[in-house]
């Protein structure tokens, strides 16, 4: 095995072409014009948005105050409820990464891999809940994360992290659903929309080169983009063309446990320790304490071309092309105790000669013998390959009648080609010892001998009491396409009414495939005369701020030089890969979907005032294939089940202009969202890796998410650019899927599975966790949004240069989650709900200078309920992120920038157990800087 090696720089020669295009290419005519609007212009009927002293060349923004005045002009046009976030440059986001662009509107938060946003929710709703389109079609794409961060996604949630964020133009969250609209959402559908040539006036170039810096990496790492556009032909044809690349060095450490269990678990402790307290069924203890360091490396590259064709006046085509290519690198390095969790020669070999058990009836303090310890490196190579091509076309027959076409395909390629761990080991070691009670989520842990000692840990390919030492190799992907075909036409029938209809095809794959060893504790022996002073190398915490007597390195395998001694990736032999021991990862579900939508919109007045609104209904039917590998008289057999189903989904909007600047907005909708693609495989998952066992039931028969929506909206433009902003929603879920969860050992599994379906070397009595999806009826989801954005243009002086944005969102939500018997195990908040969430931005713009800073909080919030292990629940503790930007213009044409992300280092605070509030994951990314430079040619 090789480590990844970054390639051969492609970003340069496509940078230099652009480039070299933008300086040689000319365009008669053109020049910069700057736009200042009329200050004298009255408050009320107006646009929301009054640019202010902000400059454009022509219609483009190029400052963040203007970007807000034009999202909330696209705000208040609409007649749902909308928030957009719009480019403040030609391609400059307000963020680096989009899922925290998309953060600072009201309702969304965003989950994190690797420091940088991957996933969101949207109104307490999970990332499985919103709905993705680029470039007007459904899309979706998948990357691999750490375990802690949910691992390789084989679900409907969309990885925000793939894509540079200069690629994109604009952003629309639509809260409220509408009959046009495609299903498949109960949060919201978000549009992400790259840049056209007919968005600028004529030839348009810009380019951008960054350096980032980590604080913890210690590395510098380069960032570029730019983008190319022109008109020709009077205005009828154009071409854009953009680039981005990024490369991105993080290390992330901390402390983690992979959650706590009870005493009497796992075949408890020794009968003769002399802690006996340890031994009771109410004291929980940590079931894998380790320190560990994760050294990520990623390769980001994306490129969008775009082609706008005008044939006549009423006639226009558009072909879209977006590629993204995200490659990534990632090792796990951990010093860990196994033996807490493992029954037969793990814990009940354990001795705990002495114990404190806190108010939480948590095992604080422990000294230990008999303790099997290891140290364990991971290393992972993952791609993804993102591509799609959509045309548009729209004509207008006439002046009252318009059609519009759509055809598209997008492909998401997922590939973990390596992902190898191999462990070292040392049995039955005494004097082990924790300490929680300084620090409970950074404790003392003291192994009782030099870690960095090759001469202290072994190799063992053989031991009676004790595990051996592993080698795993789980290659695997994950494959997503969709292939949409859409057609919609309008018909304006009078002054005040437009009859819109249409119908829609789309036709989705997701395939997942994984291969491991026949059984990954057979390993070989040491060739004569071979020690581990060869294999090995030392790993070490960066800038983690543990107790005294903590080992800040050690030990860990040299994967290239074990990979090179037994040629483990030769599948052959002891080495061979296979399917069968993760049968429950090769699996595959198509869905070909045909839908139809009658829309009524109308413009009247209502008491004298403007009223718009619409109203329709959509029918989709929905045909679903689901294969996967089951056992048939003991042989693995390929099962395929199918189904259809079918939903009708109404929906009304209303917005009514009180007052020239006051709006309320009014939605009613039935909304649905497909099962999770994990739930829907046919069979049953034995998984075994490492001290986690876990047994998965799927179900391809289960019915969709369904719910009905309300939506109330209040909307108060009281100057120019300011809103301040109140919406009341409430979702009631009739139909929900929910994994039940059960912990017990195989023997006693609920699914009668026979023990000769277990991997050698594991025990019957081994503590497995049972899950299989269920439908349960939900329940209510409601809460509100506040939102207050403006200008301090009242103020005097300099203060008149600074503006604000802010927004609070409450979300609650109880559901009732049941065991694997049925019976009701919790009634908690949903799953991925943070109940308070809010954000703040403060900046300041004049000529030549602009700077902001952004905070943005999110509440606790359950990730498992039940929780596993005998904990009640599990869950991620609130963050609070700040960052911060700048930037000051030497010329017309160049600007200097600066960036600073997680500025006060958030922790990513994992935690099990309501009461006990046990630490799971503890893991720092420090902080980022990025300075760079634009050029507009």
């Amino acid at each position: 095995m090789s480590i990844h090696a970054r390639g051969n720089r492609p970003l340069v020669a496509v940078l230099s072409v652009a480039i070299a295009l933008a300086l040689q290419t000319t365009a008669p005519g053109l020049q910069a014009q700057e736009i200042v609007a009329d200050p004298q212009q009255p408050d009320g009927a107006q646009d929301a948005g009054d640019a202010g002293e902000a400059k454009t060349l022509d219609a483009i923004v190029v400052t963040y105050r203007a970007s807000l005045s034009a999202a909330l002009n696209e705000k208040r046009a609409e007649v749902g409820q909308v928030d957009a976030i719009v480019a403040e440059d030609i391609g400059k986001f307000p963020d680096l990464n989009l899922a925290e662009s998309l953060q600072r509107i009201p309702g969304v938060a965003i989950t994190r891999d690797a420091g940088e946003g991957r996933n969101i929710s949207v109104r307490g709703l999970g990332p499985q809940f919103t709905r993705i389109r680029i470039n007007g079609m459904e899309a979706l794409t998948t990357t691999g994360g750490t375990d802690a961060s949910g691992g390789v996604n084989r679900d409907r949630g969309f990885d925000f992290n793939v894509f540079a964020s200069e690629l994109f133009n604009s952003i629309t969250v639509r809260k409220t659903s509408a009959a046009e609209v495609d299903e498949g959402s109960l949060g919201a559908t978000v549009d992400l929309q790259v840049a056209r040539p007919f968005d600028y006036p004529g030839f348009t170039a810009v380019a951008s080169t960054q350096a980032s810096y980590g604080d913890l990496a210690e590395k510098w790492n380069p960032r570029a983009a730019a983008l190319i556009s022109n008109v020709w032909g009077d205005g009828r044809f154009g071409a854009l063309f953009s680039v981005a690349y990024t490369e991105r060095d993080l290390v992330e450490e901390g402390h983690s446990t992979v959650r706590w269990d009870r005493g009497t678990s796992s075949g408890n402790f020794n009968a003769a320790s002399p802690f006996a307290q340890a031994r009771s069924a109410d004291v929980f203890h940590p079931r894998l304490p380790r320190y560990g360091v994760l050294e990520h490396s990623q390769e980001r590259i994306g490129a969008t071309t775009s082609l706008q064709w005008r044939t006549g006046e009423r006639t226009l085509f558009t072909l879209d092309g977006l590629y993204a290519r995200f490659d990534a690198t990632r090792t796990e390095n951990f010093l860990q105790a196994q033996s807490f969790s493992r029954a037969g020669n793990g814990k009940p070999q354990t001795i705990v000669r002495e114990g404190v058990v806190d108010g939480r009836n948590n095992l604080v303090y422990g000294v230990f013998d008999n303790v099997d310890l290891r140290t364990e490196a991971r290393y992972d190579e993952m791609s993804t390959r993102f591509s799609q091509i959509t045309l548009h076309g729209s004509h207008e027959f006439s002046d009252t009648f318009r059609a519009s076409g759509l055809v598209g395909y997008a492909k998401s390629e997922f590939d973990n080609p390596i992902q190898t761990t191999i462990t070292l080991d040392r049995a039955n070691s005494n004097g082990y010892r924790w300490d929680y009670r300084g620090n409970d989520r950074l404790p003392l842990i003291d192994y009782g001998f030099d870690v960095t000692n090759p001469a202290n840990w072994g190799w063992l390919n053989t031991s009676a009491n004790s595990q051996t030492s592993e080698i795993r190799l789980r290659p695997q992907t994950a494959d997503n396409s969709f292939r949409t075909a859409r057609l919609d036409m309008d018909w304006d029938v009078g002054h005040a009414w437009t009859l819109k209809g249409g119908a829609s095809w789309k036709k989705y794959s997701f395939e997942t495939t994984e291969q491991r060893r026949a059984s990954e504790t057979v390993v070989p022996a040491l060739p004569p005369g071979t020690d581990l002073s060869g294999l090995t190398r030392l790993i070490g915490l960066r800038g983690l701020n543990v107790p005294a007597g903590t080992p800040r390195v050690w030990l860990i395998p040299n994967l290239n030089a074990f990979a090179g001694l037994f040629d483990i990736y030769c599948n052959c032999g002891m080495f061979a890969l296979s399917p069968d021991n993760a049968r429950g990862n090769n699996r595959s579900v198509e869905e070909e979907n045909l839908g139809g939508y009658l829309q009524a919109e109308f413009s009247t007045e209502a008491l004298g005032r403007p009223l718009r609104g619409n109203f329709g209904v959509r029918y989709v039917e929905t045909e679903q294939r689901s294969t996967g590998i089951g056992l048939i008289n003991g042989v693995p057999t390929e099962i395929t089940v199918g189904r259809k189903y079918d939903d009708l989904l109404p929906a009304l909007n209303l917005s009514l202009d009180l007052t020239d600047d006051f709006v309320v907005r009014f939605g009613a909708a039935k909304v649905m969202a497909r099962p999770g693609l994990g739930n829907l495989s046919p069979g049953v998952n034995i998984s075994v890796s490492g001290s986690a066992r876990t047994v998965s039931g799927q179900n391809p028969l289960l019915n969709p998410f369904r719910a009905t929506t309300y939506d109330l909206g209040f909307e108060w433009y009281f100057a120019p650019e300011s809103l301040l902003s109140l919406a009341l929603f409430y979702k009631d879920i009739d139909s929900f899927v929910q994994t039940t969860r059960q912990t017990g050992t195989f023997d006693q599994n609920p699914f009668g599975l026979p023990i000769s379906l277990l991997p050698p070397g594991v025990s019957p009595q081994d503590t497995f966790e049972f899950t299989f999806p269920v439908n349960t009826p939900g329940g209510p989801l409601k809460g509100f949004e506040v939102g207050y954005q403006q200008p301090f243009t009242f103020l005097p002086g300099i203060w008149q240069r600074f503006g604000t944005q802010l927004n609070y969102t409450y979300v609650d939500s109880q559901i009732s989650y049941l065991t694997a018997t049925g019976a009701l195990a919790a009634r908690e908040n949903l799953t991925g709900l943070s109940k308070k969430a809010y954000n703040a931005t403060l900046y300041y713009e004049d000529e030549r200078f602009g700077a902001r800073v952004s905070l943005a909080h999110r509440d606790d919030y359950l990730t498992n309920v039940p929780g596993r292990n005998n904990n009640d629940v599990e869950g991620t503790k609130g963050t609070t992120t700040v960052d911060a930007s700048a930037s000051y213009k030497l010329n017309e044409r160049i600007e200097l920038t600066f960036e600073g992300l997680n500025l006060t280092n958030e922790f990513n605070d994992q935690w099990v157990d309501s009461v006990g509030d046990r630490v799971s994951v503890y893991h720092q990314t420090g902080r980022v800087y990025i300075f760079g430079v634009r050029v507009r040619f």
